[in-house]
């Protein structure tokens, strides 16, 4: 049964730390409640799809504001 985008559980905590931007291997902030993934350098937001966080550059969307 899949959880979908919405509902799901947070990333692990072992893999927050390991995660580094894709792009310019930077940190990132992790956003729980919207299932998003931001890289503030980079102005990308990844998505966070059924627990998996989809890090790739391609399919980030441009961070707003």
């Amino acid at each position: 049964m899949s959880r979908g985008i919405q509902g799901g559980m947070p990333i692990a905590p072992e893999l927050k730390e390991i995660l580094a931007c894709p792009k310019c291997k930077g940190e990132l902030e992790f956003r729980d409640a919207q299932n998003e993934i931001v890289c503030h350098h980079c102005k990308l937001v990844y998505r966070v799809e059924d627990d998996i966080p989809v890090m790739l550059v391609d399919e980030a969307r441009p961070l707003e504001g």
